[in-house]
């Protein structure tokens, strides 16, 4: 088990820069997962971590050493991808061992240590299968447990469950959470599925166009995200986004559309944006002027995707409990929980801190 500290990490190919200033700390044991729009940089950060890639500035230590320069194999690191990488012509125990055969580990070493990554996995009865008598979610686990045995300092995940179908997702997300939080190793997980990375993180590392947009815990950043790129990034559907200003010695925003919707606390500033999730808003009430145009049933909710009334430009969708629902193209009213709205400066798109007054 490690630490890992990234301190002024910098990665640009050419003239292009993709990471332009990473400083942070994994804890012992730590989960970090790191999310954002493709393109963002967060796979080329994994590479860097790893040693596939090297930086143009900055430090890598790991469990208080300087790995920067350091080859991937002198690391102590295991890596899952996404792609499984397994060899096909090899059976299951043979590959979770090739590792440990490299590093001159005697055979009833490498077999205790295999079997007991197979017992943890649910893989015992699949040791002598080729990859390809495998299913997708099999192939993942085999890709974990050939990192497992070699009991590294620090697990790195690069989106490992994005090929496997939609339950199986929803399985394995669990059972790698589960295993990560057993065996305690510090972890490094990318991915761009936002409930992987709700669920798995202890802290989330929001990139935007190679910069930290926020790091926080997951529920710090769905609460209280920095700005209006992490607002509309966390969260499914997305959050609606309002222009207004700041009214009542900033009590409350005057939605350029109509209503006036109260603020809990003084907030400063004068042009605005209100942020405001689908789930808090309500049908009914003296609000919003919504056109639907689409709605999406999805069981136990509905999704209604409209326009604000008289703003061409202005969308926005509402999440309501059930699958009663009004018509489409019909007209109606959604109110807004002030107490669940977030306000960003229209300039900058900061959040405004409701207690200070001023930007987050």
């Amino acid at each position: 088990m490690a630490t890992l500290e990234l301190d002024g990490l910098r990665k640009s190919f050419g003239a292009t820069p993709v990471l332009r200033q990473i400083d942070l700390s994994l804890n012992d044991g730590e989960m970090l997962v790191i999310v954002g729009a493709s393109g963002c940089g967060k796979s080329t950060l994994l590479r860097l971590v790893a040693g596939l890639e090297t930086p143009t500035a900055g430090r890598i230590v790991i469990a208080g050493r300087d790995v920067t320069d350091l080859d991937p194999s002198e690391r102590d690191i295991a890596m899952v991808f996404q792609n499984y990488a397994l060899y096909p012509h090899m059976s299951v125990f043979d590959n979770m061992a090739y590792g440990l055969r490299i590093r001159g580990l005697s055979r009833g070493e490498i077999a205790r240590k295999v079997e007991d990554a197979a017992a943890l996995l649910g893989l015992q009865d699949l040791l002598v299968r080729k990859p390809r008598q495998l299913s997708g979610g099999q192939r993942q686990r085999v890709a974990m447990g050939r990192a497992i045995v070699r009991d590294p300092k620090l697990f790195l995940f690069d989106e490992p469950l994005s090929n496997l179908d939609a339950k199986l997702r929803v399985q394995m997300r669990a059972e790698i959470r589960k295993l990560q939080r057993r065996l305690g190793v510090t972890s490094l997980y990318v991915t761009h599925d936002q409930v992987e990375a709700m669920t798995l993180g202890d802290r989330l590392l929001i990139l935007h166009e190679g910069t930290p947009a926020q790091l926080a815990t997951p529920m710090e950043v769905f609460e209280h995200p920095a700005d209006t790129y992490v607002a509309g990034f966390v969260g499914s559907p997305t959050m609606n986004f309002l222009p207004g200003r700041l009214v009542r010695d900033g009590t409350a925003v005057q939605l350029d559309a109509g209503p006036l919707v109260p603020l809990q606390g003084r907030r400063a500033g004068d042009l605005v944006t209100l942020g405001i999730r689908p789930e808090h808003l309500t049908l009914g009430g003296d609000g919003l002027e919504i056109t639907i145009d689409l709605i999406e049933p999805l069981g136990s909710e509905t999704l209604l995707h409209g326009r604000v009334s008289g703003r061409t430009t202005e969308t926005i969708t509402v999440k309501i409990a059930g699958a009663a629902m009004p018509a489409e193209t019909e007209t109606v009213t959604v109110s807004v929980q002030a107490d669940q709205a977030h306000v960003f400066d229209a300039a900058t798109g900061k959040r405004i801190d409701p207690q200070h007054g001023g930007s987050a």
